[in-house]
């Protein structure tokens, strides 16, 4: 519990370490590593095969490797709580301090707020070339060169709202279920899928495998994150209803299996209509969103983090109180 509260606190205050000392930084170095080393011609047939297959390796090893670190860290950590390194009074401080520094590097509530919070400034004094660049440069990877104040305020929405299941509530959702093993797996492959899960002739064989299991991992995570809006907003208003439509209805509009669901739900309750040309409609009898739909879904956006961290410390405080049957 104070592991999850610490971490929240570190990062509310401090934000981002410097690159040289953050773990997913360190992530995003190994899969640029092993992408030069890719074989393959993505011309050819045998060629895609082979990328895919170095997907499947990058995604498995790096896996393991961060994987097994975290495992090091919590069996060190278990070890200074039995005092058999460090004297008890001062392990547990150790031990609480130390595992909230690795859990605060795999998610970013400061840093989402701060991009949301960017973009909506610029709109709210009209320099749109400024907002674009903000949303290009921290949210998004679509192309933004022609997009009108409200489709940016659209964009903008629909990435924190994506952003809050995958950067926030996904990693504490594994936290709590497999430790730090957990949790740095699950950043690692979404660091793979945000680097290597793009349909284009070089990446798209090579992303396919960090891709899935992206999709697959955070299947769970992004359902609880709608239905975590949805409470944080007050059930019982008027918007929670509509909310509730909306999802159940566009939740599949997406080309992504899980973006949709806290995206559509983030249509509902504020009421508007989130398009991305070509792609989706969500919430598509709404009007278009404005900047102040920025500010709101921020509000949103907090609100659902702090019943996430609520939730997420209240579930290790249980496991603690009541571990499990096969526990002598």
């Amino acid at each position: 519990m104070f592991v999850i509260l610490i971490a929240v606190l570190l990062d509310v205050r401090w934000g981002e370490p410097p690159n040289r000392f953050h773990p997913v930084v360190w992530m995003g170095s190994l899969i640029a590593w092993a992408k030069k080393r890719c074989p393959g011609d993505c011309e050819n047939r045998n060629g895609n095969k082979l990328r895919f297959l170095w997907g499947i390796a990058i995604v498995v090893v790096g896996s393991c490797l961060v994987g097994s670190i975290g495992w090091i860290i919590q069996v060190g950590s278990s070890r200074m709580i039995s005092g058999e390194l460090v004297p008890k009074p001062f392990a547990w401080v150790i031990v609480v301090l130390v595992q909230a520094l690795v859990l605060k590097s795999c998610f970013g509530i400061s840093a989402l707020y701060r991009a949301g919070q960017s973009v909506f400034e610029a709109l709210s004094q009209e320099d749109i070339p400024r907002a674009r660049t903000q949303l290009a440069y921290h949210l998004v990877s679509r192309d933004v060169e022609h997009l009108s104040a409200s489709q940016i305020s659209a964009a903008a929405i629909e990435s924190v709202a994506e952003n809050t299941s995958d950067s926030i509530v996904a990693p504490l959702f594994f936290y709590v279920v497999a430790g730090l093993p957990g949790v740095l797996i699950y950043r690692f492959a979404n660091t793979c899928d945000a680097m290597l899960g793009y349909r284009t002739p070089e990446l798209e064989w090579l992303g396919k495998p960090a891709a899935r299991f992206d999709d697959l991992l955070n299947l769970i995570p992004a359902r609880i994150t709608a239905v975590l809006m949805i409470a944080a907003n007050n059930p019982f208003r008027r918007e929670a209803s509509s909310a509730l439509k909306t999802w159940l209805r566009d939740a599949r509009a997406t080309a992504s299996p899980n973006a949709g669901h806290p995206m559509s739900v983030a249509a509902g309750l504020l009421e508007v209509c989130l398009e991305k040309r070509n792609h989706y409609r969500l919430g598509w009898e709404f009007p278009p969103p404005t900047r102040a739909d920025i500010s709101q879904m921020l509000v949103l956006f907090r609100r659902t983090v702090w019943l996430a961290v609520i939730l997420a410390s209240a579930s290790c405080q249980i496991a603690m109180v009541f571990p499990s049957r096969s526990t002598p």
